[in-house]
């Protein structure tokens, strides 16, 4: 009850002073790519309850010449790459914990169809409401293998109080001003999750 009281009321605030940074970089993004300014995508969050996610957009339509998308790394360009290093893309999720569906601080939310691919003592990370930030996100991020990352989401899940979260919260702060683990060793993203060998 505490933790979502202050979810929402520092979500409520924070939207209230980042409002001219809202509208600067979704003029930016309708400058520099277009329409849609906003990326929604159906995530799982706390006991699997599917919800929208919502993020800046910070790729590019572009398509190549059978239509399909190309690579990550052709569509994150220019403003693009400057928001996704900046963690500004993750802004609009304030919206997402001021109504309910997410924390500030959990395990970050994923694709629906990695639900089927979490063993068991992963699926532990939908105990609790997903975040904007985590445990995993302040110990390498991108940067570090999907195995790293459950081990991380659980650990926080069995341990979680006020105090870590703050903990978390702050050194969240010194990773966004140093803009590190951003990308994994070989993709400008995150590979998907295949599954777990144990």
């Amino acid at each position: 009850m505490i933790k979502s009281i202050f979810d929402k009321t520092l979500a409520f605030i924070l939207i209230i002073l980042f409002s001219p940074i809202y509208i600067v970089v979704s003029i930016l993004i309708l400058l520099k790519m277009g329409k849609p300014i906003l990326f929604r995508q159906q995530r799982p969050g706390l006991n699997e309850k599917i919800f929208g996610i919502y993020k800046f957009r910070t790729m590019t339509n572009e398509k190549d010449d059978s239509g399909e998308l190309l690579p990550d790394e052709k569509r994150l360009v220019g403003i693009g790459k400057f928001i996704r290093s900046t963690s500004l893309d993750e802004l609009p999720q304030l919206f997402n914990v001021l109504k309910g569906d997410m924390s500030f601080v959990g395990p970050r939310p994923l694709l629906i169809e990695y639900l089927s691919r979490y063993n068991e003592k992963q699926k532990k990370r939908h105990d609790v409401k997903p975040g904007i930030t985590g445990w995993a996100q302040v110990n390498g991020r991108n940067a570090i293998s999907w195995e790293q990352k459950f081990e991380y989401d659980v650990w926080y899940v069995e341990h979680q109080s006020l105090w870590l979260d703050m903990k978390i919260l702050w050194m969240t702060f010194l990773k966004v001003i140093k803009r590190s683990d951003i990308s994994s060793d070989t993709a400008v993203t995150m590979e998907k999750f295949e599954g777990s060998s144990k």
